[in-house]
């Protein structure tokens, strides 16, 4: 629910952004959008701050967490050592929670993880001040004031549904749709432009992205249907549960993509002309989801 209303699922593909040496890609919001427009739309507040001293960071997370206060990070991924090397890459728009702290040890809530760990002053230290793109500078956030009146959920779902259908329908070639089209087409380039080496690299970024970062982007279409099978009852509107399985199976397309390019990458793929393969299926799911977009917007319209 607070990722639908929170318009979490996003496309942008950022060809002139290079992340790990290879074009960048998307699947959702920005570090900390979602929870700032669930807050503006259900009514509570957040407050948020960067720092320029690492000391002074690590003391207002110390004062929260005095408080008995969860806080939220934004850190980077290469030095978060209780991850498998596989996982840690330069990528700093990684998110947590730090809800407690015992000696010089913080207690996280990773949401890559299925349970909670640890991480020292120093080690915490060295991922909220990661250097490079999207450098998180210290970045906590928590809440601050909680409405007391009821909250008009059904105003927030329609507001969240809206928002995320005009962006995956937005007019420009890298956003939404369009983006996963123009994607699709540059795939079949690198092929013939690139070295077969340069041309996985880039594509395995692109799985990195969709599959280990969080939930990934096959895995937010999962995440998408739950949301509209919860929406769908709020607002009485059982189509609502018909374009839930759509989604889930446009989410299943993703992860067919992904595992393509896995095997490519790992030289087990046997399938002929595998480079435009990929194009062809990544342009098809750009097309589902077109129609998907098109058919939600129309549902919450009526």
């Amino acid at each position: 629910m607070i990722f639908g209303i929170g318009s979490g699922l996003l496309f942008f593909y950022l060809p002139w952004l290079k992340v790990n040496s290879a074009p960048g890609v998307t699947y959702r919001t920005v570090p900390g959008a979602i929870f700032s427009k669930v807050a503006r739309r259900v009514g509570f507040r957040i407050k948020r701050q960067r720092f320029s001293s690492p000391a002074r960071a690590q003391q207002t997370l110390d004062d929260c967490l005095a408080k008995g206060m969860p806080v939220g990070l934004q850190v980077g991924v290469y030095n978060l050592v209780y991850l498998p090397d596989e996982y840690r890459f330069h990528f700093n728009a990684h998110n947590l929670v730090v809800y407690g702290k015992e000696g010089n040890e913080y207690l996280i809530s990773d949401p890559v993880l299925s349970y909670t760990t640890r991480l020292t002053e120093e080690e915490l230290g060295r991922v909220r001040f990661a250097k490079g793109v999207f450098s998180p500078r210290g970045h906590l956030y928590y809440p601050t004031d909680i409405p007391k009146q009821s909250i008009d959920l059904r105003r927030a779902i329609i507001k969240g549904i809206r928002q995320t259908c005009n962006t995956m329908l937005a007019p420009f070639p890298l956003v939404g749709f369009r983006g996963i089209e123009k994607l699709s087409r540059d795939i079949a380039k690198w092929s013939e432009r690139y070295s077969p080496k340069k041309t996985n690299h880039y594509l395995i970024n692109i799985l990195r992205m969709q599959e280990e970062i969080g939930t990934g982007g096959g895995g937010f279409r999962f995440v998408y249907g739950a949301f509209l099978q919860e929406a769908s009852a709020v607002l009485g509107k059982p189509e609502l549960m018909t374009l839930s399985a759509e989604i889930t199976g446009i989410g299943d397309a993703w992860r067919d993509f992904a595992l393509e390019i896995a095997r490519l990458y790992k030289q087990r793929s046997s399938t002929p002309d595998v480079y435009k393969k990929l194009s062809r299926d990544l342009y098809d799911i750009a097309q589902r989801e077109k129609l998907f977009f098109r058919k939600l917007k129309a549902a919450v319209e009526h």
